[in-house]
């Protein structure tokens, strides 16, 4: 794992004003636990609100449009979401392209908008139950994350974020074993090395979604090539997300 674990908490389509104040108490609870990484991924009417509230902790998007501007009712460019303040986009989530049809090719041209606007990006890919049952889990997961990535991109290392969620993980309540989480994350890593060379693709983190929480966060967090977690439900309580948080710093005080 690397020094500094990366927490994110993707609100998904939840969240008004009134949530303002655990996005606070985490932003709080953030400034004296320094030795992880911590980001907020509200929906876009809080991404400005958030990021005045917050000092200390990270603030993206659940999404972007691939193109600059135009005639698209209702969606919101990459150059939009950093003026509101976001640092990062979370992009391919299983929600997006199952719910909205999204194919690698788009998610590739919005991760190009989203570099090319200055924004990190946290790419997500995991395969459904009926891979992972047939032994196909990681071809799956590798050609979906190849055909996902912009052709070129300049610093991968420092704007590159992979997230490994496993569909039927998601909102399940129970995560992948530890040793499915492992082996992929090690697949992955691999995967980036070969493509973007030794520097950069160690310097890329590679960071587990799928019903992650305080009983099962140490564990997942401790496992080799395991960089930190994409949090869904959990993260919506500055409670429940910190009690994740705090099992990430003790993993890294256990490795000191």
């Amino acid at each position: 794992m690397a020094s500094r674990p990366f927490i994110v908490g993707n609100w998904k389509m939840h969240g008004t004003r009134a949530m303002l104040s655990e996005a606070r108490a985490i932003d709080r609870a953030a400034q004296r636990l320094m030795q992880v990484e911590i980001a907020l991924a509200p929906p876009f009417t809080l991404i400005h609100p958030v990021r005045r509230e917050a000092e200390q902790i990270g603030v993206g998007a659940q999404d972007c449009h691939p193109a600059d501007g135009g005639a698209h009712t209702g969606d919101i460019s990459a150059s939009m979401v950093a003026d509101a303040g976001a640092g990062f986009v979370i992009l391919g989530h299983s929600e997006r392209r199952e719910g909205h049809g999204e194919k690698d090719k788009l998610i590739a041209e919005k991760a190009a908008a989203a570099f090319g606007a200055g924004l990190k990006v946290i790419l997500c890919c995991g395969e459904p139950m009926e891979k992972r049952e047939a032994g196909k889990a990681v071809d799956h997961v590798l050609r979906q994350l190849k055909a996902s990535l912009p052709d070129t991109i300049e610093e991968v290392g420092e704007r590159l974020t992979i997230a490994y969620e496993p569909i039927w993980a998601i909102g399940s309540g129970e995560a992948a074993s530890i040793e499915d989480i492992v082996a992929m994350h090690t697949a992955i890593r691999e995967f980036l090395v070969k493509t973007f060379g030794e520097e950069d693709g160690t310097a890329i983190r590679i960071i587990y979604g799928g019903s992650v929480n305080a009983e099962n966060a140490a564990e997942i967090i401790a496992g080799d090539e395991v960089n930190g977690a994409l949090v869904g439900g959990a993260s919506l309580s500055a409670e429940s997300f910190m009690n994740i948080v705090l099992a990430a710093q003790d993993v890294i005080n256990n490795q000191s």
